[in-house]
C-alpha cells in the first residue's frame, strides 16, 4: 500500500479501522510461533491448576476428572518420549498427504486451471457471473488453483463482454474465499476439518463416529444460495459502483484452450465417469461392497464409503490428472507423475511443520484434562445463563469469524478451537457436524475481507493491473457486501436447518444424544 493511500485512509474512521486491524494482525506471531506459546500456556497452566485441585464429573461415564500436572516428573517424561508418537498419530497428517498427491497432479498437470477456463469461456453474457461464483466455490478443492488462476481470468471473461474486468476478479475472490467452506463435492476442507473434529467428540464420547461427509447436504445447499447471493450483489452493488473500462485487453492473456487441452479435458472427464460408475456398481446390491455389512447403509459413519472417502477422493483427483497430463504432454512418463506428486508433497512442506507443533498442543491437551474440564465447565456456565440454541450458534458463528480476520489458517484456528467447543457443545446436546459447520461458515465469512489472508496481497496485485489507484481500502470496501449478504443467507439457512432438524450430511443431524 503506498504513503498516498495510507494518507488517504487515515483522514476517515473506516481508514483507522483497516490500519488498526493491519498493525494488529501484523503483531501476531506465526501460527507454529502461536502453537509453542500454547503449549508452554498449557503445562504452566495444568501445574497451576492442578495444585488448586480444579476437578468435574465426567457426563459420560461419572468418575471424576482432575487436571494432570504435566510439569511433574511423570508429565515431563511423557512429554519427552511423547514427541514422534504424537506427530505420527496426529490424524490430519495423513488424511491431507494423502489427499495432495491426487489433488497435487491433478493441479500440476494443468488439468485444474484449463477446467476453470473451459468452464466459463463459452457461457453466454447472462450468466457470466453465476458461472464465474460457481467455478470459484468449486475451486476450492484445487487449492491454490482457484485463488491464482480464477480472478484474472475472470477479468478477461468480463472484459471480452463489455464489462470492467475488476468487477469480474471481485467476483470470482468472493466465490473462492467468501464461499471456501461450501461445495457440492467432499473434498480436501472437508477431510481436514473431520480430522479435528471426530477426536475432540470422542473426548466426551469415545463412541462417537463421523465421516468427512458430515457437512455434504449443507456445502452442496449452500453452494446454490451463495451463488446467487454474489450474483445480486455484483449486479446490484458492485457494478454500478464502477464505469466502462477504456483499458485494452492484452492478446496474451485472452482465455483460449487448444485442441489437445480440449481432447485431454473430454478424456480426463471420461476417466472420472469411469471411476463414479464403478463406485455406484460397488454400492448396489444387497451385499454391496461398499455398504455397511451391519446396518445394510452406505451412508453409514462406519460403512466402507464413509470410512474410504480420503482414497476415493484422491483417486478421483488423480486419474484425470494422469489422463490430462499424458494427453496434453506434461506428463511424458511414470517419472515426471512421481516427480509432481513429490513437488505437491513439497509444497506441503509449512502444513507439517505446523501440524507437528499442532500435534503436540493437541495431546498435552488432552494428557492435562484441561480440554475436559473446561468443556464441562463452559456447557455448565451456558446453560445456567441460558445461552444455548440459535442464539448460540449465530454467536459462534460471528466469534469464528472476528478470530478469522487475524489468524487466516482455518487448520491452526479448528485445531486450537475444537478440543474446546466440540465438546461443549455436545454437552450440550449438539451435534459435532453442526458446531464444525457453524466454525465453517463464520471461518469463510471473513475471508474476502482480512488484509492477512494470504491471498489478499494477490487480489490487491490483479485489480491494479486494470486500476493503479486501488489500495487495501478499495478492496475491504469492495468486498464487504459480499461478506455481509454472505453471512446472512448462510446464517438463515443454518437456523432453517437447526429448526427443522435437517440433516448436514448422513448420519449427522443437528442434535446429539450419548
Amino acid at each position: 500500500m503506498t504513503n498516498s493511500v495510507k494518507a488517504q485512509e487515515k483522514k476517515s474512521w473506516f481508514g483507522k479501522v483497516l490500519t488498526s486491524i493491519e498493525v494488529a494482525g501484523n503483531r501476531l506471531p506465526d501460527p507454529v510461533t502461536l502453537f509453542v506459546i500454547f503449549c508452554s500456556a498449557i503445562i504452566l497452566i495444568s501445574w497451576r491448576a492442578s495444585s488448586s485441585g480444579i476437578s468435574i464429573i465426567h457426563p459420560a461415564s461419572g468418575e471424576t476428572v482432575t487436571v494432570v500436572n504435566l510439569m511433574s516428573r511423570e508429565g515431563m517424561t511423557r512429554i519427552l518420549t511423547g514427541f514422534v508418537s504424537n506427530f505420527q498419530s496426529f490424524p490430519p497428517l495423513g488424511l491431507v498427504l494423502v489427499v495432495m498427491i491426487g489433488a497435487g497432479v491433478a493441479e500440476k498437470s494443468g488439468l485444474m486451471q484449463t477446467a476453470m477456463k473451459n468452464s466459463i469461456s463459452k457461457v453466454p453474457a447472462n450468466l457470466v457471473t453465476a458461472t464465474i461464483v460457481l467455478v470459484g466455490i468449486l475451486a476450492n478443492a484445487a487449492g491454490d488453483a482457484g485463488f491464482i488462476v480464477l480472478p484474472p481470468l475472470a477479468a478477461v471473461i468480463f472484459l471480452s463482454i463489455g464489462r470492467h474486468p475488476v468487477v469480474g476478479i471481485f467476483a470470482a475472490y468472493a466465490g473462492v474465499a467468501g464461499g471456501f467452506a461450501a461445495n457440492l463435492m467432499i473434498n480436501m476442507a472437508d477431510i481436514l476439518a473431520a480430522s479435528f473434529t471426530i477426536p475432540a467428540a470422542q473426548v466426551i464420547d469415545a463412541n462417537y463416529q463421523g465421516t468427512p461427509a458430515m457437512n455434504w447436504y449443507f456445502i452442496m445447499a449452500s453452494t446454490l444460495f451463495l451463488v446467487a447471493a454474489a450474483v445480486f450483489v455484483t449486479e446490484r452493488i458492485i457494478a454500478p459502483r464502477f464505469g466502462a473500462y477504456e483499458g485494452v485487453l492484452e492478446e496474451a492473456t485472452k482465455a483460449e484452450i487448444s485442441l489437445q487441452e480440449r481432447k485431454a479435458l473430454k478424456w480426463a472427464g471420461a476417466s472420472v465417469l469411469f471411476l463414479i460408475i464403478v463406485l455406484i456398481s460397488l454400492s448396489v446390491g444387497e451385499n454391496a461392497f461398499m455398504k455397511d455389512p451391519e446396518t445394510g447403509s452406505i451412508l453409514a459413519a462406519s460403512s466402507p464409503l464413509m470410512k474410504g472417502l480420503v482414497p476415493i477422493v484422491t483417486l478421483i483427483f488423480l486419474a484425470p490428472g494422469l489422463v490430462y497430463g499424458k494427453i496434453t504432454g506434461s506428463i511424458k512418463n511414470d517419472k515426471e507423475a512421481v516427480t509432481m506428486m513429490g513437488d505437491s508433497m513439497r509444497d506441503m512442506g509449512p502444513y507439517i511443520i505446523l501440524a507437528f507443533v499442532a500435534s503436540q498442543f493437541l495431546a498435552y491437551f488432552n494428557w492435562s484434562n484441561i480440554g475436559v474440564i473446561m468443556s464441562v465447565k463452559g456447557a455448565e456456565f451456558l446453560k445456567n445463563a441460558g445461552f444455548t440454541g440459535i442464539g448460540l450458534i449465530i454467536g459462534f458463528i460471528i466469534f469464528s469469524s472476528f478470530i478469522n480476520i487475524f489468524i487466516g489458517s482455518a487448520s491452526a484456528k479448528w485445531a486450537i478451537m475444537a478440543p474446546i467447543f466440540v465438546p461443549m457443545f455436545l454437552l450440550l446436546g449438539y451435534n459435532p457436524a453442526l458446531t464444525q459447520m457453524a466454525y465453517r461458515i463464520g471461518d469463510s465469512l471473513t475471508n474476502p475481507l482480512s488484509p492477512l489472508f494470504p491471498y489478499f496481497p494477490i487480489l490487491l496485485a490483479f485489480a491494479r493491473k486494470y486500476d493503479k489507484k486501488a489500495g487495501i481500502g478499495t478492496m475491504i470496501a469492495n468486498m464487504l457486501p459480499y461478506s455481509i449478504v454472505f453471512a446472512i443467507v448462510w446464517t438463515i439457512l443454518l437456523v432453517i436447518f437447526m429448526i427443522f432438524n435437517i440433516p448436514l450430511g448422513p448420519d449427522a443431524g443437528i442434535y446429539y444424544t450419548m
